[in-house]
């Protein structure tokens, strides 16, 4: 909502004549009678401010009596406000505890909390057995995990057993086959060997033999030749 303009008044807007006062002249009767006027009024002035002082004394007074009066009864009232609510609060525990003990010692509570008790009792039962139902079948699922791993373990360690046994066997038949090789080298080296001696000897042999055969040549010419005499002078 705006705010209406307030009216100016019309002694602001009420322009000032600017017409030149004509000074009058004072006569002394005049000026006496102001005097005598200023005097009056300061004295007024005086006694008025006396008395509004003394009375601003006496209303502060009576305002702080009146707060501290306030105070107290205030006070008061909180200390009786206290009292009545811890007395109450006395009174509504007493009879509550009066409730409590009557209701207690009362049949049907008594079969009640009976029933309850029971009630309890079959649900921890039931809770206890469920429980263990839960932790046995956990037990059997890590007995069958264990099973299983221990299974998969004693695969892997005949896996690599017979891994080895395998390389192993390779490794031997490797050996087997290179001794058997070089054994064959080696004999065909005797074979070789001996067959060069064999053929030396039969070299041997043979020259022996066309030695042997040229001297019965050699002999046989000999014989088959005639004796010549060297008797000089026989003639």
């Amino acid at each position: 909502m705006r705010r209406k303009s307030r009216s100016i008044s019309p002694r602001r807007n009420r322009s000032r004549s600017r017409t030149p006062r004509h000074h009058r002249s004072r006569s002394p009767t005049s000026r006496s009678y102001k005097k005598q006027r200023r005097r009056s009024s300061s004295s007024s002035l005086h006694r008025r401010s006396s008395s509004s002082s003394l009375g601003s004394i006496e209303q502060k007074s009576t305002s702080e009596k009146l707060k501290k009066e306030e105070e107290r009864k205030r006070r008061q009232q909180e200390s009786q406000a206290k009292l009545l609510k811890e007395e109450t609060n006395k009174r509504v525990e007493e009879a509550i505890r009066k409730e409590v003990e009557e209701r207690l010692n009362s049949d049907n509570l008594k079969l009640d909390i009976n029933k309850k008790l029971e009630e309890g009792r079959t649900r921890l039962n039931e809770e206890v057995t469920a429980q263990l139902e839960k932790e046995k079948e956990a037990a059997l699922v890590e007995a069958r995990r264990k099973e299983e791993q221990a299974r998969k373990e004693k695969e892997e360690l005949e896996r690599m057993v017979e891994e080895s046994r395998r390389r192993v066997e390779e490794a031997q038949r490797r050996e087997a086959l290179e001794r058997q090789k070089r054994e064959e080298e080696r004999y065909r080296e005797l074979e070789e060997l001996q067959r060069q001696k064999e053929e030396a000897i039969k070299r041997k042999k043979q020259e022996e033999e066309e030695q042997r055969v040229n001297q019965m040549k050699l002999l046989g010419k000999n014989k088959s030749r005639p004796k010549l005499s060297f008797a000089i002078g026989s003639k």
